[in-house]
């Protein structure tokens, strides 16, 4: 059986491998289908996906057996070492379900988890490598609960794809090359050191073999025996020993940890756009609210008229940011903890008055939070959040869809190889500060909470609730200037999703404006600067993957600055 999915996957990667060499920098044309369809992160998962869709299996389905082939060969962004989350929407009852699937603290977390010994926040690195921000894994409890509700398949089948390229190898890509050499950390940790770097401690040249066998027989052992064997037993026990024995910044996870931890299904935050329905991930991710508020933000100036990439549209759409980063920077925190405003950060009225600050002549600067009904007396506080992080779309022959971020925070994460996976460190997206002149932060650590996440899986409907979008992307707390431009992108300016994925950036996270380098938009810097902004050119990576559903079928799209594709039948 393993044999056999592996000559399939790799009669379809050739193929696309050699389109994706020769494909420059911009816009492709969509791919297109009639039945269904998958956009993920690398050629291989996607494969993996699709044969997934082909034997019958749902969006659900397709996504977990793509996300632990993504696990395998983009290591240094998601894992089940990681967390993520999910939005699934299930055609026959028009329901749209929010699955949660974020790392949560130890139970023996304290507030003061990266002060020093003088009560200073620790340089961010030092509190990276290690086990001291490992959160307990949990992609895969979430992606097990979301497979006992909409999978079709058997839940071992789905492991198969990934265990025969664990088995037999996969060729290091140039992406996972180039990061392989520029990840500090590496080399200290001996597992991921032996297994991504020569002897003369140099990165593993493209093109070489990695073959994962402790990988595979961790696919195995779960593919049989359920998660159960993840969150107890060896494998467990395997994680909480290195945690805590990392040398020199050691964790307190515990087993008690892993067999608390659950992955619970919430209702997503959705709000009217114009004449569609946008839905998103609430808290503990900013992703859902931040970007819902830049949308309604935005609701009273005519995007359409103006042109993608124009002074007027860049200059709105940063000027909106910039309020809604604000609200995210005080208020957006895990909700089982603290307070979170939702519904009024999302009222129209709270919008309308917010959106009375947008001049489309001059920016305002830095902007304050706003005072949504009821406003919590919490307090902000600037965090760092890694932007290794992946994106997946699936849309099944039912037109049932998934929209699904998962992470392991930066780089490979911790950069602690467990039984062949990488361990997160997703703790780090908690503020390093617990209290700022005397008042909470509303993203502080604490025992069991779940660190503010800025991932977005969204989905768009119409006016008649049939899906329209499904979309998301890493990039640390930029995937919501990214998602909120592809969205618009969509939606006032009628581009196909491959033209809205690959759309040159540009972002507003309430400082200065941050335009893509090498694109069109270097152009329009002088014109920005003269309104008022502060402007910064930079390389802005994405990894947006988009499916829309159109009149034509299925359209796909795979974000041009990585490796992903768009695949479907």
């Amino acid at each position: 059986m393993r044999r056999w999915y592996y000559r399939g996957l790799i009669g379809v990667v050739a193929a696309i491998a050699m389109a994706v060499a020769g494909t420059p920098a911009g816009a492709a044309p969509p791919a297109r289908a009639s039945r269904h369809m998958i956009a993920a992160a690398n050629p291989l998962a996607a494969a993996a996906g699709l044969d997934i869709l082909r034997q019958g299996g749902s969006a659900v389905d397709a996504a977990i057996a793509a996300q632990m082939v993504l696990n395998l060969v983009e290591p240094q962004s998601s894992g089940i070492g990681g967390g993520g989350f999910m939005l699934h929407f299930d055609a026959a009852s028009g329901e749209t379900s929010a699955y949660d699937g974020r790392e949560t603290a130890p139970a023996a977390e304290t507030p003061d988890l990266f002060l020093d010994g003088q009560g200073k926040p620790l340089r961010f690195l030092d509190a990276v490598i290690g086990g001291r921000a490992v959160g307990v894994p949990g992609l895969l409890a979430m992606l097990a609960r979301a497979h006992r509700d909409h999978g079709r398949l058997p839940w071992a089948r789905l492991f198969a794809p990934a265990i025969a390229l664990a088995e037999k190898g996969f060729a290091i890509s140039p992406r996972l090359h180039q990061l392989i050499a520029r990840t500090p950390g590496l080399a200290a940790q001996a597992t991921a050191r032996r297994y991504f770097l020569t002897p003369a401690l140099e990165a593993k040249p493209i093109g070489a073999i990695l073959v994962n066998p402790a990988f595979a027989a961790t696919l195995k052992t779960i593919a049989q025996f359920g998660p159960a064997r993840f969150y107890g037993g060896a494998i467990a026990a395997d994680i909480v020993a290195t945690v805590r024995g990392a040398s020199g910044n050691p964790g307190r996870l515990t087993m008690g940890d892993l067999a608390a931890y659950r992955a619970p299904v919430r209702p997503p935050v959705c709000r009217p756009y114009r004449q569609w329905r946008v839905c998103g991930m609430g808290p503990p991710s900013s992703g859902g609210v931040t970007t819902l508020e830049i949308l309604g933000l935005l609701e009273r100036f005519d995007l359409a008229a103006l042109a993608p990439g124009s002074v007027d549209a860049v200059h709105l759409i940063s000027e909106a940011s910039r309020l809604a980063y604000a609200d995210r920077g005080r208020y957006l925190a895990d909700s089982d903890f603290v307070a979170v405003p939702v519904a009024g950060l999302l009222d129209r009225g709270y919008l309308a008055r917010r959106g009375a600050m947008i001049d489309p002549a001059r920016s305002l600067g830095r902007a304050l939070p706003g005072t949504p009904a009821p406003a919590p007396a919490v307090v902000g506080a600037p965090t760092t959040e890694g932007n290794q992080t992946t994106h997946l779309v699936v849309v099944d022959d039912a037109g049932n869809a998934v929209s699904m971020t998962s992470s392991v925070e930066s780089a490979f994460g911790s950069r602690m190889m467990v039984r062949g996976f990488m361990l997160n460190n997703q703790l780090t997206d908690f503020s390093f500060r617990p209290v700022i002149d005397g008042a909470a932060v509303a993203n502080r650590v604490a025992p069991g909470k779940r660190p503010r996440s800025s991932m977005a899986p969204t989905l768009v409907f119409d006016a008649k609730g049939r899906l329209k979008l499904a979309i998301g992307t890493p990039g640390g707390s930029r995937i919501i200037a990214f998602v909120a431009e592809a969205v618009i992108a969509v939606l006032d300016w009628n581009l196909d999703v491959a033209r809205a994925v690959a759309l040159p950036h540009h972002v507003n996270r309430n400082g200065p404006t941050e335009l893509e380098a090498g694109t069109a938009l270097e152009a329009i810097a002088p014109a920005l600067a003269a309104r008022g902004a502060t402007v910064v050119v930079r390389r802005l990576n994405s990894g947006l993957h988009a499916i829309a559903v159109t009149a034509r079928g299925l359209e796909g799209g795979a974000d041009p600055r990585r490796e992903g594709v768009a695949l479907g039948d």
